[in-house]
């Protein structure tokens, strides 16, 4: 038998060679059903930002105390009705992750809380509509996702979690089981898409990804199926924040278009980091003093400084110095705020004379 070529109109050719042996061998050719899980090889499969929790901007690997509904690690909000019933940090407890990774999300509990009907405890992170808008959801063309995740906890049971619009009224609360305590486990979720509802698709949040902690009640729904509802979970969830002590560390979370689960998309870190500074920035500039100016007139200024990446929308600033000086920020004008750059930051000294002063400034363009 001779080798078979196959030609393209572009000029190229692919050519199956005769095996050399007597043995048989099978190549399997992908049918039409195929299609989406041939596709979802190719690069930007993730819409999930730091599913692999490498970016820890804001506590660059400490532990946290969730005081209030904040974000923790790059992208990843966590939810609260009550303080202090969790902590948060990069790798919490240095266990070893799982193949493949270096760094998941830890959480802690930091007692035996008890939830009650309207409570809820949850990790979660927005995509933006932007990000989602060739899924059609919202349409009779809805194309389903896959959501997959490496989980391991002191816990053992029936764990919660959702799926849900930007506005919180349309969710898919799903379940997962871990059977073994303190084990790495990967969970697969097949979520059909929603055929009705608002699903925007601008720079506004598109879609929720939750991870339940302990949710009450009002806040549960039944598992596998599209609901009216500001649901976070599933109805008979494993609540973490009941155990004191208790652990849940989660990392290569995707979610990508299509029914089958492929192998995690691992990005380069610049470019992780890119993504996320499209949220939230962290960054320094030097102010230099001004000592003979009117008393009162801001001592420094900082005319403009451009952000790294291109932010979301209009950010929201902040600046801090060890300086004993008070500092004022755009001078309560957000038209020196873009989402390329600021501009117009001042100080204004309680010493009578100083040098050059570093601040550091944050841009928060969060969903």
């Amino acid at each position: 038998m001779s080798n078979l070529k196959l030609n393209s109109a572009g000029g190229g050719s692919v050519t199956l060679s005769v095996p050399s042996t007597s043995s048989a061998r099978t190549l399997t050719l992908p049918d039409l059903t195929d299609t989406v899980a041939v596709t979802n090889q190719l690069g930007l499969r993730n819409r999930i930002i730091n599913g692999a929790m490498m970016i820890d901007q804001r506590n660059a690997g400490a532990s946290v105390t969730v005081t209030s509904s904040s974000y923790t690690l790059d992208r990843w909000q966590a939810t609260i009705t009550a303080a202090s019933k969790y902590s948060v940090q990069r790798n919490a407890g240095a266990v070893t992750p799982p193949v493949g990774f270096t760094n998941y999300l830890g959480v802690t509990s930091l007692s035996a809380y008890s939830i009650s009907s309207g409570d809820y405890y949850a990790l979660r992170q927005f995509i933006e509509g932007y990000n989602i808008a060739d899924l059609a959801w919202g349409t009779t063309n809805a194309q389903p996702v896959t959501l997959s995740f490496r989980v391991y906890s002191s816990l053992t049971g029936v764990f919660g979690g959702c799926v849900r619009n930007g506005a919180g009224d349309r969710a898919y609360p799903f379940i997962y089981t871990i059977s073994s305590a303190n084990t790495w486990t990967t969970i697969s979720i097949i979520v059909p898409g929603d055929t009705t509802g608002a699903w925007v698709t601008d720079n506004t949040a598109g879609i929720q990804i939750l991870f339940g902690l302990g949710v009450g009640s009002t806040y549960s729904g039944t598992a596998g199926a599209w609901a009216a509802g500001a649901y976070l979970s599933a109805t008979g969830a494993t609540s973490v924040v009941g155990t004191n002590g208790a652990t849940f560390y989660i990392t290569g979370v995707q979610l990508e278009k299509g029914a089958t689960a492929t192998p995690f998309e691992n990005r380069l870190y610049g470019t992780e980091l890119a993504l996320c500074q499209r949220y939230y920035e962290i960054g320094s500039a030097y102010l230099s003093a001004y000592t003979s100016l009117a008393a009162n007139y801001p001592i420094g200024m900082l005319t403009g400084t451009n952000f790294q990446n291109t932010k979301r929308s209009s950010p929201t600033i902040s600046v801090s110095t060890t300086a004993s000086s008070n500092i004022y920020t755009n001078i309560g004008n957000t038209g020196n705020i873009n989402t390329a750059s600021f501009s117009s930051v001042g100080l204004v000294s309680t010493q009578n004379a100083f040098g050059n002063i570093t601040i550091t400034w944050t841009a928060s363009a969060e969903l």
